[in-house]
Parts: structure tokens; sequence; C-alpha cells
């Protein structure tokens, strides 16, 4: 059966999800998941955060990723179904385990979708407006997921392909700014002069702000991320050694969120034509591409100098910087549409990746048999993926800003990957393609830039943690 269905990717009986996504679709989807966030939002609060360290706060967070995507790839060649980790924990630590892993994978995915719907209104449309505009987003782009997956990979398609052109046209006006002498950087500081002027640029600045990187003032709302947390009590945003460290740390555990996309491919997995072969190349691929991308874009962004006032970046760093090289008109136009595009493609495919999940979870009753249903028409979970533009949609409505959404983001995923890591040093023979060291180190990332994370975010995801596991305890008991 599993010769016959590496044979033949439109395959697929009663119930279940039909394998159409070949290797390119499989990377779109990766790619669309990961885009938005990264580049329009967590790379400005790395800086507000890290100061001229982003780039290594960017870098922390592509090791964690890369161990972490072997550990996905590893298990989603052996267990090629809807679920991603949920699926795979309980195959191989068992159901509670599972459960743990698709719950978090669910509510950190859920505020994830939130955050994306609002980034794309906030470059739509003044405040007042905004909170309807996201709503509309999160409705129109959870029709589209309901219509097909092939639909979706397409869509995804063009959205990545027009994220991609906007980063790399502004990559390449901000270089040239930068070449001229339009901006510079002065020691990583935060906080810029009162009356929003930049330092001149050259050679000579570059060199020194790179050198003396410590952290400054925080900017923004990033001033409120430290919030009593581990950070807070170790003395982060204090200077010194430690302080530095944590700052770094908790801009990596931001910056995750950018790249915990890749394994949306792993949740699509009974949707993927020859899986053992296709999805570790469509994960490793598109981590691969976007790392480098982050990389690049966080470079040019410390270059450019911090961001004026004590706004800090905000979510949209590139305008503000492409104002800071004298780029302004066509250039704002093109990078709020590539920003429109890739929190858009963001949004859809985290719509997909969290109903495949809740789907799973369903066909095992953690969650209500009635998500378990798979429109025969359309092939695709569709009851879950109303339920889970539901769920967005209150979150859109009721969150508060954006950076917030992204850490509690954070904490969901960081956990499950952490039980990703774990399900995978179970696997031998045949199933091991990567050395356990990978999966060790993927773990103990997790757990550092979990820890890292603000004292509300940590209380709150403990909570809803406990609220879910709570829920499976009372189910189970009915049973019996």
């Amino acid at each position: 059966m599993s010769d016959l269905i590496e044979r033949n990717p439109v395959t697929s009986t009663p119930g279940s999800l039909a394998r159409r996504l070949g290797l390119r679709d499989a990377v779109s989807i990766g790619l669309a998941a990961m885009i938005g966030a990264g580049a329009f939002v967590s790379l400005g609060a790395a800086q507000d955060l890290a100061g001229a360290l982003a780039p290594l706060a960017v870098l922390l967070a592509a090791v964690v990723a890369l161990c972490n995507a072997t550990s996905t790839a590893q298990l989603a060649a052996q267990h090629p179904a809807a679920g991603g980790t949920y699926h795979f924990g309980r195959q191989q630590l068992g159901p509670w385990w599972g459960f743990l892993a698709g719950w978090c994978f669910v509510i950190g995915k859920t505020a994830s979708c939130a955050a994306m719907a609002l980034v794309v209104a906030a470059y739509l449309v003044p405040e007042p407006a905004q909170r309807i505009v996201a709503a509309l987003v999160v409705v129109v782009l959870t029709a589209v997921n309901l219509v097909g997956v092939t639909r979706t990979a397409a869509l995804a398609r063009v959205l990545v392909t027009i994220a991609l052109t906007a980063l790399v046209l502004t990559g390449v006006r901000l270089s040239i700014g930068l070449a001229a002498g339009g901006a510079g950087a002065d020691g990583g500081a935060v906080s810029g002069p009162a009356d929003g002027r930049r330092p001149a640029g050259g050679a000579d600045a570059v060199v020194a702000g790179l050198a003396d990187a410590t952290p400054g003032p925080l900017a923004g709302s990033a001033a409120g991320l430290w919030d009593g947390g581990l950070a807070a009590v170790l003395g982060a945003g204090s200077g010194g050694t430690v302080g530095i460290a944590l700052a770094v740390a908790q801009a990596a555990a931001l910056m995750f969120f950018a790249f915990a996309g890749y394994a949306r491919v792993a949740t699509l997995g009974e949707e993927v034509a020859a899986p053992r072969r296709t999805i570790p190349r469509a994960i490793l691929l598109a981590l691969g591409i976007v790392a480098v991308l982050y990389l690049t874009l966080s470079v040019l962004l410390v270059l450019v100098g911090p961001a004026p006032g004590d706004q800090g970046w905000g979510p949209a760093p590139f305008l503000t910087a492409l104002e800071s090289v004298g780029a302004g008109g066509a250039w704002s136009a093109v990078i709020t549409v590539g920003a429109i595009a890739a929190a858009g493609g963001a949004l859809l495919a985290l719509v997909a990746g969290i109903s495949r999940t809740a789907l799973a979870m369903a066909r095992e009753r953690d969650l209500p048999p009635v998500l378990a249903h798979v429109s025969d028409r359309f092939a695709v979970p569709q009851r879950a993926e109303i339920a889970t533009g539901l769920a967005v949609l209150a979150l859109v409505l009721l969150a508060a800003d954006v950076l917030v959404a992204i850490a509690a983001s954070a904490f969901g995923v960081l956990l499950y990957y952490a039980i990703a890591n774990l399900a995978a040093l179970t696997q031998e023979g045949e199933w091991r393609l990567y050395p356990k060291a990978m999966q060790v180190l993927g773990l103990c990332g997790c757990v550092l830039l979990v820890a890292a994370l603000p004292g509300s975010t940590i209380v709150a995801g403990a909570a809803l943690v406990l609220l879910g596991a709570a829920y499976r305890g009372i189910v189970l008991a009915a049973r019996r």
C-alpha cells in the first residue's frame, strides 16, 4: 500500500486526505508560513531587544529551528499522516504526550493567526478600522482553505513570490542607501536621538556599531517583554554579560516564532506525495532559504541604525528603514504590498496547519469528534477549518498588540517542538536519519528560549496547557 501511495499522489480512501502536494507545493507552503512573521514583525522586535546583536539572535533561532526541523523531518518520514507532532508524539511517546503537543500547537498557532491578520490590516487601513479588516481577511483566507489544499498551495506560491520579490528589492535598496551613507549604526542602542535624526553613515560608524553591541534601553512595546520573567529576575536589560545574553535569548525566542512555519509541511503529511522523500527535503529547503533571508535582512537593519524616538521599530520595521535611507513613496508601496502578501500567506498556511492538527486530534477523540469530518468533494477537513477560523476571529477582536500575540505563540510552539525532539530521540533503525545530538540540542534550545519569554506569557501559557490537560482528563474519566 505504501508503494502505491508513493507512485500515485492523488490516491485516497473515503474519510482520508488525498496526496496532492509535490515538493514545490510543500516548499511554497513552508515559505509562506515563515516569511510573513519574520520579515515584517519579529526582526524589528529582535533589534529593539538585542540592539546590534540582533543577527546573533536570528542565528541562534535558526540553529534551534534546524535541530527541530531534522526531528520533524525524521518523524514525518516514518509517520506521514495529518497532525504533525500530535501524531508523532502519540506514536512514539504515548497518547498524553501527543495530546500536549497538539494542544500547544493549536493554542500557539491560533495566536499566530491573529497576529498575522492584524499585521495585514495595519498595512491596509488606519487604527479605527483595523480590527474589522483583520476579521474580513480571516474570513476570506479561511474560505480559500475550504475549497481544497491544492488551491491553498497555489495561492501560497503567488503570495510568497510577491513577498520574496518585495524583500529582495528592499534589501537591495537598503544596501544602496547604506553604501551612499544614508544611515549608520551607533553602537546598537535601541533608542535614537530625541529629534529623530540618525548618525552619519560610513564604514567607521558601521564597525564601531557592531563592535559595541551592548543592547541599549528597550524601545517601544519591547520594553514590556521582560515583565517579571526569568530574564527580569536575572537582570536582563541592565547591561553586563548576563544581561546581554538574556537579551539575545529573548530576541531569539521571538525570532523562533518566525521560523516555525517549516513544520506546516509535516502537519500536511497525509496530503504530500512520496512523503519519505518529499517531506524532509521540503522542510530543510524552506528553512534554509528563510534563514539566509532573515540573517541578511537583520544585518541590514542593524547597519541602518536604531529606530528613531522611543517607539522602537514596531510591526513595520522596513518602512522606517527605507525612510532612513531616503527611500519613500514607491518604495513604501513595494514593502507594503510585500508585507500584506507575506502575512496573508502565513495566515493561509497557518489555518491549514491548525485544522489538520485539529482533525488528527478529533480522530482520536482528544477534540470533539465532529471535527474529524473530511469533505468528500474537496478532501479537506472543512469543519476543523471553520472552527479554526472562528477561534482566530475571536482573538482578532479581543487580542492586545501583535508583539504580545507573538510571545504567546512562541510559548506554545516551543513546547510543541520540545515534544517533537523527545519523540525523535526514540526512533531507531532505518528511521533514524539524523544524529541524536541534534535532537538533544533542539530540546535544550527549546527549554532555554521558553525560559527567556516574558513572565506573564509563561504564566498564561501554563494555565492554558493545564486547562487542556484537565479537559482531556475529564473526557477520559467520562469514557470510563
